[in-house]
């Protein structure tokens, strides 16, 4: 009798122990009876018919993390970058995660993929490089609509590096460079060209300058003469002393000077002053 129970409870033991499933926090299980979709088991404790029910596809409803690996893109005016991302992703709706879709994470990855060479092609190089909130903000529009479609809801999608190609990098040092050497060719030119003009600035001051002199000069000289011609109306003297006086100063410069190796002195300087006045 007893062995007749044990074999009775046999069957029952086994059915329990493979009919009971134990659902972890974080995950959700598809079960399917007969080949087709029968229910999705939340965490927890549950239980499905065993050999009729089959746990087919199990679930992560945590974050998902995908990193998008480093790709060639060309942009608007044909120079080429190097782009990558990292996606968070988290699954919305079960059924359609595992239905939808034969492998969502690699469906998203690849969307992804070419959401961003679809948005980068459309920037220019120096618009690409500095507008990485821009790219994220279309990259995350463009994936939303097919996301919802296979049952998913993309969290965040974050840039992670956008640079240049090695030659393209190679290429910018050296327009780089050419750069910096035209910017100081034009500053010493600029330098060089300011320079001739405030030494002709400094030219034409110093001639006004000159000339102005010599315009006081001329009419000091003019006024010397006028009162020297008024003073020898009545006398001799004053032309005397000022003749002299020039003589003297001409013989001063004249001995002086570096190519005067003999100097002709009257013996009678005033008279000759007195002839030349009588000449007059």
């Amino acid at each position: 009798m007893i062995e007749f129970l044990l074999v009775l409870l046999f069957p029952v033991v086994v059915g329990v122990w493979l009919g009971v499933r134990i659902v972890p926090q974080g995950e959700e299980w598809v079960v399917e009876r007969l080949g087709r979709l029968h229910r999705v088991m939340e965490p927890g404790l549950n239980v499905i018919f065993p050999f009729i029910d089959q746990v087919r596809y199990k679930v992560t409803t945590r974050d998902i993390i995908l990193d998008i690996p480093e790709q060639e893109v060309i942009t608007k005016d044909n120079a080429v970058i190097l782009a990558n991302a990292v996606a968070f992703i988290k699954v919305s709706n079960v059924e359609r995660a595992v239905y939808g879709v034969e492998n969502f994470r690699e469906a998203m990855r690849n969307m992804v993929q070419t959401s961003l060479r679809s948005i980068i092609g459309g920037m220019e190089l120096n618009a690409a490089l500095s507008s990485r909130e821009q790219i994220k903000a279309a990259l995350k529009n463009a994936i939303a609509d097919e996301a919802v479609d296979w049952g998913l809801t993309v969290k965040s999608v974050e840039i992670q590096d956008i640079k240049p190609s090695p030659n393209m990098q190679k290429a910018m040092e050296m327009q780089a460079s050419a750069e910096r050497e035209r910017v100081a060719l034009v500053t010493k030119s600029e330098g060089e060209k300011q320079a001739i003009i405030l030494n002709a600035e400094a030219r034409l001051e110093a001639a006004r300058r000159d000339a102005e002199a010599q315009e006081v000069a001329a009419k000091a000289s003019a006024e010397a003469m006028r009162i020297i011609g008024d003073a020898v109306k009545d006398s001799n003297s004053a032309a005397t002393f000022l003749l002299g006086d020039r003589y003297i100063q001409a013989l001063h410069r004249l001995s002086a000077s570096d190519n005067s190796k003999l100097v002709v002195v009257p013996g009678d300087l005033v008279g000759a002053v007195k002839a030349l006045i009588a000449g007059k």
